[in-house]
């Protein structure tokens, strides 16, 4: 009896730390029961995030809004971009990126519409003469001038006047009504070498949507005329011809551009020579009077024979190219 009572003493101190470590196993991972579950349940929360939080992970709280999961991201272009899928964001090492040198052009000004260095200009164009109101001296002419700069140009021009002499009918009816006439002159050709300056281009726009290009041009130069005066005083003995005199000129012009290559150009030109007039005077001595060197004024007189050009321009070679990439 005392040997049985000793048995059953050991299996029951056998048995209690058994019953101990399956009840602490049981209280960390079993179901809740009925009674106990809220304060058991509470108590498995508060592990997790103490394990959590010594783990180096943050556990978000109630209602916060986990990333990619449906929220939307915080930030906006680049950083949202990167936030939603993280391999479509650019990776640069900046430091590196900002020790590059920074080799960009930038071009503030547009590139000339129509280059002119380096071409020739073919320029034929029509004169009318502006300030002379006796008698008119139109003709064709004809210009050409090779730019040495985009600005600079050296050429020549050539008025042709023989053919289209044209004399007032008001100078002609006051010569026969009142036995007054007014020293004329009749000009045969005109020939200059001429130096252009573009000071200023651009552009306007016109007709809706179409743009044109222009530019203003200041010209100067010398060379010879031909002229001769017109027998008006004494027509019956005096017969004039054409002598060859030297001559200046300044003007100023516009062009407009209608492409790279063809442009209309209008002129203003003043042409300056010292002209030998007829003399008002006449000899009674029929010898005297037929002497040419009576039929000429003492004094040469700066007459301005100031021109109206109009015509069209065109360079040469049709095609360019720039030598800055635009």
């Amino acid at each position: 009896m005392k040997k049985i009572r000793i048995g059953l003493l050991a299996a029951v101190m056998c048995a209690i730390p058994a019953l101990a470590s399956a009840q602490d196993e049981g209280e960390e991972g079993a179901t809740p029961a009925a009674g106990g579950g809220e304060e058991e349940t509470a108590a498995g929360t508060e592990e997790g995030a103490a394990d959590g939080a010594a783990g180096g992970e943050e556990v978000p709280g109630e209602g916060a809004e986990i990333p990619g999961m449906g929220a939307e991201p915080a930030g906006d272009g680049l950083a949202a971009i990167c936030q939603i899928d993280p391999d479509a964001c650019p990776k640069l090492d900046m430091e590196k990126e900002a020790k590059k040198d920074l080799n960009e052009k930038i071009y503030a000004v547009q590139q000339i519409y129509a280059k002119r260095k380096m071409r020739f200009e073919l320029n034929p164009y029509m004169g009318i003469g502006m300030n002379d109101q006796y008698v008119q001296h139109p003709g064709p002419g004809v210009a050409g001038n090779f730019y040495l700069l985009e600005v600079l140009a050296i050429g020549v021009n050539f008025n042709y006047y023989r053919p289209f002499k044209s004399e007032s009918d008001f100078n002609a009816d006051v010569r026969r009504a009142a036995r007054v006439g007014v020293p004329l002159t009749q000009y045969d050709w005109n020939a200059n070498f001429n130096i252009t300056y573009v000071p200023s281009y651009g552009k306007f726009a016109g007709f809706s949507d179409f743009i044109f290009h222009w530019d203003l041009y200041v010209v100067a130069g010398g060379g010879a005329i031909s002229t001769k005066p017109i027998a008006v005083i004494d027509p019956d003995n005096r017969k004039f011809g054409y002598e060859i005199k030297p001559t200046g000129n300044v003007g100023v012009g516009a062009r407009v551009f209608f492409n790279r290559w063809f442009a209309a150009i209008l002129e203003f030109r003043d042409y300056i020579f010292a002209e030998d007039l007829e003399s008002l005077e006449v000899s009674e001595d029929p010898d005297i009077a037929s002497d040419p060197d009576t039929w000429y004024d003492e004094d040469p007189e700066i007459t301005n024979n100031v021109q109206l050009q109009f015509g069209v321009s065109i360079f040469l070679p049709f095609s360019f190219e720039y030598r800055l990439p635009k």
